[in-house]
C-alpha cells in the first residue's frame, strides 16, 4: 500500500512539475512583457516630472483619459490569443495565417476609431476643472498619442497572434528593447535635442508613437524571419476582410475589452471616491494602487499564459489536460499572490518611501498597503480561471460577472464604507474593502464557472472528468 501510494504520488508529482514547465515557459515571457510596458510607464513619468509640475500633470490627465479607451478598443484584439491558440493546438497554421491577416483589417478600423477618439478627448477636459496651462498640455499628449494608436493595435494584433502559438520569448525582447528605446526618445523629445524643440509632456506621446512604430516594424520582420512563424504563411498572400472572421473577433474581443473597462472603472471609481478626503490621503491611496499593480503583474502574466495554454489544449481536443492545466494555473496564481502579499506587508514601508518622503503620506499608505496585500488573494485567483476561460473562448458570462461584481458591489460597497461605515465612517480603507469584497464576490463566481465550462468541453468530447 506504501509503496503504491509513494508511486502514485510520483506520478502525481511529475505531472504537476510538466504542467507547471509548460505554464512557466509561456508565462515568464509575459511577465517579462509587462515589466517592459509598465516601465516605458514609469519612464515617461520620470521625465516629464523632471521636466516640470505642469508637464507630469498634463501627462497624467491625459493617460486618465485614454487608458480605458485603449483598454476598451486594444482588448477586443485580445481575442486573437484563444483564436489562434486553438488553431496551433488542432495543427490548422494555415487557417491562423488566414484568420490574423482578416482581423488584421479589424485592428486597423479599431485603430481608426482610437485615433479619432484620442484626437477628440480633450472635449472632456473642460468638466474636471483642470487648469487651462495643464489641459493644452494634456490634449498635446493625447494628439501626439494619437498618431501611433493604428501601429499600436496591429502591433497588439500581431503579439496575441504570436502569443496564440506559444511564442512569448520574441514579443518579451520586442517590447524589452521598445522599454530602452522609450529612454533617449523621451528625453529627445521632452527636453529637444539634435534641432527638435523641447515639447515637454507633449513629447513623451511622440516619443510613445514613434516607439509603438518601431516595435511593429520589428516584429513583423521576426514574423518574416524567424522559422517558427514560416508554417502559418502570414503574409504569404492578400486577405480581404472576411465577415464571419470579423464577427468572430468581435464577439470574443468585445467582451474582453468591456471587461478591462469594467475593471479599470473600478479603480477610477475608487480614486473618484476618495476625491474629497485631501491631497494626503489620495496620494497614499495612488501610492498603495500603484505598488498593488506592480505585484499584480505576476498572476496577470500566468493568467495571460493559461489563455494560451488552456487554447492550445482545446485545440488537440485534448479536454482533460485543458481542464488540469487551469487548475494548475490558478494554483500557480494563488502561490504567486501569496508571495505578494508576503512582500507586501514586510517590505511595506520600504516601498512607500520609494514613492513619497511625506511622512503622513507614508503612515496612510502603509496602512492601506494591508489592504492590497490582502486584495492579492483574490485577485490572484480571479486571474487565474479569467484566463484559463478565455482559452476556452468564454468571454461574455465573465463580462457579466464583472460589472456585477465591480460596479454593483465593489464600488457601492466602497462608497457606503467611505462615508457611513458601519459604526463610523472608515475614510479610504472603506473604498479597499469595497473592492475586496467586489474581486472576492467575482472569483468565488468565476472559478466554479471554470469548473462548468470546463465539465462542459469534457462531456462534448466523450472524456469523464479528471478532476471532482
Amino acid at each position: 500500500m506504501i509503496k503504491y501510494r509513494e508511486i502514485s504520488g510520483f506520478i502525481f508529482l511529475k505531472k504537476l512539475l510538466k504542467e507547471l514547465k509548460q505554464l512557466l515557459k509561456i508565462g515568464i515571457p509575459i511577465y517579462g512583457s509587462q515589466i517592459s510596458y509598465m516601465g516605458m510607464g514609469v519612464t515617461d513619468t520620470i521625465v516629464a516630472g523632471q521636466a516640470s509640475a505642469l508637464d507630469l500633470s498634463g501627462l497624467a490627465i491625459g493617460n486618465a483619459l485614454s487608458f480605458p479607451i485603449y483598454f476598451l478598443l486594444g482588448g477586443c484584439l485580445f481575442a486573437v490569443t484563444p483564436i489562434v491558440a486553438q488553431l496551433f493546438g488542432a495543427r490548422k497554421y494555415i487557417e491562423i495565417g488566414q484568420k490574423v491577416r482578416e482581423i488584421l483589417w479589424v485592428s486597423f478600423a479599431i485603430g481608426l476609431i482610437g485615433f479619432i477618439a484620442y484626437r477628440n478627448l480633450s472635449f472632456f477636459i473642460p468638466f474636471f476643472d483642470i487648469d487651462q496651462d495643464i489641459a493644452i498640455i494634456s490634449d498635446g499628449y493625447l494628439k501626439a498619442m494619437s498618431y501611433g494608436f493604428i501601429a499600436n493595435m496591429i502591433f497588439t494584433c500581431l503579439r496575441c497572434c504570436s502569443e496564440g502559438m506559444g511564442l512569448t520569448l520574441p514579443v518579451f525582447w520586442v517590447a524589452f528593447i521598445g522599454m530602452l528605446l522609450n529612454i533617449p526618445l523621451d528625453i529627445i523629445f521632452v527636453y529637444g535635442y539634435f534641432g527638435i524643440p523641447s515639447m515637454g509632456g507633449v513629447g513623451c506621446g511622440i516619443a510613445t508613437s514613434i516607439n509603438v512604430t518601431i516595435e511593429l516594424l520589428v516584429l513583423i520582420l521576426i514574423l518574416l524571419k524567424k522559422k517558427d512563424y514560416l508554417p502559418i504563411e502570414l503574409f504569404s498572400k492578400f486577405s480581404p476582410p472576411n465577415k464571419a472572421t470579423t464577427i468572430e473577433a468581435l464577439k470574443l474581443g468585445l467582451p474582453i475589452g468591456f471587461g478591462v473597462f469594467v475593471e479599470l472603472s473600478m479603480f477610477s471609481g475608487a480614486a473618484l471616491i476618495i476625491g474629497s478626503l485631501g491631497a494626503k490621503i489620495i496620494s497614499a491611496h495612488t501610492v498603495a494602487i500603484n505598488i498593488a499593480s506592480v505585484f499584480f503583474m505576476l498572476p496577470l502574466s500566468i493568467g495571460l499564459a493559461s489563455a494560451t495554454r488552456v487554447g492550445n489544449l482545446v485545440g488537440e481536443e485534448n479536454m482533460r489536460q485543458a481542464r488540469y492545466a487551469s487548475y494548475v494555473a490558478i494554483l500557480i496564481c494563488l502561490l504567486g499572490a501569496c508571495l505578494n502579499t508576503f512582500a507586501i506587508l514586510f517590505f511595506s514601508t520600504a516601498l512607500v518611501s520609494l514613492y513619497s518622503s511625506d511622512f503622513e503620506v507614508i503612515s496612510i499608505a502603509i496602512n492601506l498597503l494591508v489592504f492590497a496585500a490582502i486584495f492579492q488573494i483574490p485577485d490572484g485567483l480571479q486571474m487565474g480561471a479569467l484566463g484559463s476561460l478565455r482559452g476556452y473562448k468564454d468571454t461574455f458570462g465573465p463580462m457579466l460577472m464583472l460589472i456585477l461584481t465591480y460596479w454593483f458591489i465593489a464600488l457601492p460597497a466602497g462608497y457606503y464604507l467611505t462615508y457611513k461605515g458601519i459604526n463610523e465612517p472608515m475614510g479610504a480603507a472603506g473604498v479597499w474593502i469595497g473592492m475586496i469584497a467586489g474581486l472576492t464576490a467575482f472569483s468565488t463566481l468565476i472559478i466554479p464557472r471554470l469548473n462548468y465550462i470546463s465539465r462542459k468541453f469534457i462531456a462534448r468530447s466523450n472524456q469523464e472528468p479528471l478532476l471532482p
